[in-house]
C-alpha cells in the first residue's frame, strides 16, 4: 500500500511530548511537521472550484492557527492520535471555506466534495490496477488519463459513506484502524465498510465498461 501522506516515525511523539512540557520550539516543529500533509489534503479535498478563489496555502495556515489555539486541549486530553486530530481541524476548514465560497455544482452544499483531479494520478492508477480484472477490458487498455477518468468518475457515483471510505483508504492512505478511529466505528467494522464499498466500486466499474 503506498505511503500514508502524514508523517511516520516516532518524532511526533517526541515533539507531544516536549510540547507537553512548554517548549515552544517543539510547538512550531509540531505543526511545521504536518504543514505539508495537510497542504495535500486540502488540495486534494477541496472543490477545485473553490481553489480558483481561495489560495490552498491560505487554508493550510488557517488549519495551522487553528490547531494552535487547541493544541493545549488537545495536549491534556488526546482523544486520537495527533495526525488525525488535525485532520479533522483541516476537513472541517475544508467544509467552512467551501460553504463560504459557495458556487453552482451538481453536488449538494453539505456532502462530501469531489476529489481534485489534479495531484491524484498516481493514487488513482494504484487503485485501478487493484480492481482490475478482464471485465473491464477496454479500460486496461486505455491510457493512463483514461483510466483514472474512469475510476474517479465511477468513485463520485457512489454514495457518500462509500465514497469517504474509499477516498481515506486510497489517496489520502489511512490505515484500517485509523479509518475506524475518523469514523468511530470498531475495526472490523470499518473493514466491512472498506469491502462493501470497493464491491460497489467495482460493480460500477463493470456496468459502465459493458454500457460504454
Amino acid at each position: 500500500m503506498t505511503k500514508s501522506i502524514w508523517p511516520q516515525g516516532d518524532k511526533t511523539d517526541v515533539l507531544i511530548q516536549s510540547a507537553r512540557g512548554g517548549d515552544p520550539d517543539a510547538v512550531n516543529q509540531l505543526l511545521d511537521r504536518h504543514r505539508a500533509a495537510i497542504h495535500r489534503l486540502v488540495e486534494m479535498r477541496l472543490d477545485r472550484r473553490v481553489q480558483q478563489r481561495v489560495d490552498v496555502s491560505d487554508v493550510v495556515q488557517d488549519v495551522l492557527v487553528d490547531a494552535s489555539g487547541r493544541l493545549d486541549q488537545y495536549l491534556s486530553d488526546p482523544g486520537m492520535a495527533f495526525h488525525l486530530w488535525l485532520r479533522q481541524i483541516a476537513w472541517d476548514r475544508i467544509i467552512d471555506t467551501y460553504r463560504r465560497h459557495r458556487v453552482s455544482a451538481k453536488r449538494s452544499m453539505d456532502r462530501e466534495q469531489p476529489i481534485n483531479r489534479g495531484a491524484i494520478d498516481e493514487s488513482t492508477m494504484n487503485l485501478a490496477i487493484q480492481l482490475s480484472d478482464p471485465g473491464l477490458g477496454p479500460a486496461a487498455v486505455a491510457t493512463q488519463h483514461e483510466i483514472a477518468r474512469h475510476v474517479e468518475t465511477a468513485i463520485e457515483t457512489l454514495e457518500d459513506a462509500d465514497r469517504e471510505v474509499i477516498l481515506m483508504r486510497h489517496y489520502e492512505h489511512l490505515s484500517n484502524l485509523e479509518i475506524s478511529e475518523v469514523l468511530g466505528l470498531q475495526p472490523a467494522a470499518a473493514s466491512m465498510r472498506y469491502l462493501r464499498a470497493l464491491r460497489r466500486l467495482r460493480s460500477v466499474l463493470e456496468q459502465e465498461d459493458e454500457t460504454g
